[in-house]
């Protein structure tokens, strides 16, 4: 029996309340509902409205206070097409229509469907309003319900409460910019304003915008793309953009470079490096940064591409479109291995020198060479002592190569032939009189650059929304930049010692590239000069020792460790053999040592690269001009919004602290808002295309777009899934557990591919078999010899191999 105490809590349940003024009919005994609000928000029969749109907002604000949802229905139109009478309905109106079901008739699709709800009831509420002297009245006002309403509480959930307001969609859309989908901008609103009712709408309104916006480019999206960057450069100053179609009008490849991209590579742009990137965009079409080394260290970039094919035939293009926008060519241009960027670099930069990603190179050694040769002898660790080293003569380089293949016996290695053939377009020693060349070996700056893009993009996204990724990464980069200028302006490096040179580099270099200088200062204390004399032309020639090259490199390259450096006073002119200030545009710790046993005071100006400077960019600048395009375009008052929402932000952080102050400007935000409810202004709503291209800055008025790529395939391209290389597979293979020889019992290989010959111990083969019963009664049998069909005949089948052994 259960204790009474548990149905008595029945009694003290929660009782629904109505809401509303509840009516029974004497006759029927039905019940109805008349909304409780007041009577001048009421519609009577008469009013007046200014608008059709005014009168469906003051009957919507009256369904609000109700607690009900409206819909429009009909609307009639007298024989000069002009509307005179438009009716307004609650949204649970008329009935949902059964569909007929015949179950003869074997032709009718079945089709599962959901179990499905309906709110409609039949409720026979209305306002229907005429149009007479240009004036909207209230014909027919229906006031009774046949349902109950709906709490305050709970209004959010109706249909009609629920609104994409303006600001919703530009957080929508500024959130699109950082690669945030319509989810994320949704929970993002919801912390910020507190609790869902105050939102304005569901998340899924938030999913359904996004995709409605996608679904609205469509096959205009190659076109407004184009589009986009074809206006920037009528709007912005020095704005470049070429692109070019095949015969079906569908694009092949799009280049564009703003006024700050050409400022710094005119300033950074000597050594340069390009990549493509995949999966960056919905039509695989890769994404071709140009990237440079900026006066921080860090990765600037100059331009960028998307290019539907990799042929010679699009690289050919886009250098050209480089050239045009940039006007000259790079002294040093770093790629991989692939062959159609390395013949357009031939066909189109004749003055640059070309250089291959040394890591490239180096990273298919094991493969090439095997991996037991790599791991098991000193191979790999003599080739990286000889190849990744600056310190030795192109002669002594190829000495040593020969050298190594002949003790390792890899004369008939046609990679290896291959590459040395080609070692002055990769190897460090053939690059020392190539001025900044060694600012750049690898890719790994491209690699970068492409990581840091793939946080602001996914291989979703149309090129419309590509290009805005773009736009905010660069803003995010060029942010960057400003702050390392901040910070090498307003901040002072800890100096190591009291030498003049030093603390006047901390003023004329960026704080990264005088940590650099600063290490090589300290190193100074490691180096001895071992004599010095004059020699022609005035000047004085040290042989410098340097102690730490002697403890790293090994025996053969004590060569390397004695440095001879070339110093004239009388013009501040000094050269060293290591070469490095040619090589990276700055001293060499040997050169140092020079300066400080003459006492030079003054830092040699002529060795001051431009690059290097603190002062090389102005800070002005490095500022976005997207300014002038947005204010030229903004015809929907973006701008004027922006500026708006700017103040409302600076007045809250302002009287954060203030209480009173806080109440009184709410109380005339609250008083604007009733004032802005009276205002019978309500414009024409602009169409599909019109809004969702005055949100993106786009527009889709050509009859004949470009179309976008379809059908190029990439290297990129395909498959999904990643083609592994033999070396990550067999690290992955390493990782598993591998399955023993039953021959030699060592692991990696099976006993019918096992190299030593069989055992005849008894020992042996007793234990052999045993291992293979074992396997066989663990339901392996069939894997074995897929031939049998149980597991006694596939166990005879591996008995008579193990005495045949």
């Amino acid at each position: 029996m259960f204790p009474f105490c548990f149905f008595s809590g029945l009694t003290d349940a929660y009782v629904h309340k109505v809401v509303g003024i509840e009516v029974t009919s004497p006759n029927s005994s039905t019940k109805h509902y008349i909304p409780d609000v007041p009577e001048k928000c009421k519609p009577y029969e008469g009013t007046l409205f200014g608008s059709l749109e005014h009168a469906f907002n003051y009957y919507q604000n009256y369904a609000r206070l109700s607690g009900f949802s409206v819909r429009k229905s009909t609307v009639k139109y007298d024989r000069f097409g002009v509307s005179t009478q438009k009716q307004y309905l609650c949204s649970q109106e008329g009935f949902n229509k059964k569909k007929k079901v015949d179950t003869l008739n074997d032709t009718a699709k079945q089709k599962a469907s959901r179990i499905s709800v309906s709110k409609r009831i039949g409720c026979k509420a209305e306002l229907c309003v005429g149009f007479e002297f240009n004036m909207w009245y209230v014909k027919k006002f229906v006031e009774e319900h046949n349902h109950p309403f709906v709490d305050e509480e709970d209004m959010h959930f109706l249909v009609s409460s629920r609104k994409l307001t303006h600001l919703h969609k530009h957080i929508i859309n500024s959130m699109s910019r950082m690669n945030v989908g319509p989810v994320r901008a949704f929970n993002m609103m919801r912390e910020i304003l507190g609790v869902f009712e105050e939102v304005g709408a569901t998340r899924e309104d938030f999913k359904n915008y996004r995709k409605k916006h996608n679904s609205s480019i469509g096959e205009y999206d190659a076109q407004m793309a184009v589009d986009h960057l074809m206006r920037k450069k009528e709007y912005m100053p020095n704005f470049s953009c070429e692109y070019i179609t095949d015969d079906q009008n569908c694009l092949r490849g799009l280049f564009w470079a703003d006024e700050l991209g050409k400022k710094n590579y005119h300033i950074f742009g000597d050594v340069m490096s390009f990549d493509a990137t995949y999966r960056s965009n919905k039509y695989s079409m890769v994404f071709v940064p140009f990237t440079g080394i900026d006066n921080h260290c860090s990765n600037v970039t100059f331009g960028a591409a998307l290019l539907g094919s990799e042929t010679t035939e699009s690289y050919v293009w886009l250098l050209k479109c480089f050239l045009k926008a940039f006007i000259k060519q790079p002294q040093v241009v770093v790629t991989d291995q692939d062959p159609a960027m390395t013949k357009a670099i031939e066909l189109v930069f004749k003055e640059s020198r070309h250089r291959f990603c040394m890591w490239h190179i180096m990273n298919k050694l094991s493969i090439k060479v095997g991996v037991r040769l790599c791991n098991c002898t000193d191979f790999k660790k003599d080739i990286c002592n000889i190849v990744w080293t600056d310190a030795i003569s192109p002669e002594e380089f190829d000495a040593r190569w020969k050298e190594i293949i002949v003790v390792h016996k890899l004369e008939d290695n046609n990679w290896l032939h291959d590459i040395f053939g080609k070692r002055e377009s990769w190897i460090p020693a053939y690059y020392k009189d190539e001025l900044l060349s060694g600012l750049m070996r690898t890719t790994s700056r491209s690699e970068s650059e492409n990581h840091f893009f793939g946080q602001l993009c996914n291989p979703r996204s149309t090129l419309v929304e590509f290009l805005s990724h773009y736009e905010t990464a660069m803003e995010s980069q060029r942010h960057t930049h400003r702050k390392n200028d901040h910070d090498t302006r307003f901040t002072n490096p800890e100096l190591k010692s009291l030498w003049w040179l030093e603390a006047e580099a901390a003023k004329i270099f960026t704080r990264t590239t005088f940590l650099d200088i600063q290490q090589e200062m300290d190193m100074m204390r490691k180096l001895m000069c071992q004599t010095y004399y004059p020699v022609e032309d005035d000047f004085m020639k040290y042989h410098i020792k340097d102690w730490t090259q002697m403890t790293s490199k090994p025996f053969e390259l004590f060569s390397s460790c004695f440095h001879a450096v070339m110093f004239r006073q009388s013009d501040m002119t000094i050269y060293c053999e290591c070469r490095r200030f040619e090589s990276f545009g700055l001293f060499c710790r040997h050169i140092f040592y020079v300066l400080r046993q003459m006492d030079i005071r003054e830092f040699p100006k002529k060795y001051v690269l431009r690059r290097w400077r603190r002062d090389v960019v102005p800070n002005s600048s490095n500022r976005n001009d997207d300014t002038i395009y947005v204010q030229a375009l903004d015809d929907g008052g973006r701008v004027l919004m922006r500026d708006i929402m700017y103040a409302n932000e600076y007045i809250l952080n302002k009287l954060s602290g203030n209480m009173a102050e806080l109440s009184l400007y709410k109380e005339h935000v609250q008083s604007y808002m009733k004032k802005a409810d009276n205002v019978d202004f309500v414009p024409p709503p602009p169409a599909k295309r019109d809004r969702f291209g005055e949100l993106t800055g786009t527009s889709q008025n050509d009859r004949l777009p470009i179309r976008v790529p379809l059908g190029y395939k990439t290297k990129g391209s395909g498959s999904h899934k990643r083609i592994k290389s033999k070396q990550e597979e067999a690290i992955i293979k390493a990782g598993r557990k591998q399955k023993q020889c039953q021959n030699c019992l060592e692991f990696g290989h099976y006993s019918t591919t096992c190299p030593e010959p069989p055992q005849r111990n008894k020992g042996v083969e007793t234990a052999n078999e045993a291992s293979v019963l074992s396997k066989t009664k663990k339901g392996k049998g069939a894997e074995a010899h897929p031939q049998s069909n149980t597991g006694g005949s596939s166990t005879r089948v591996l008995r008579s191999r193990v005495n045949k052994q």
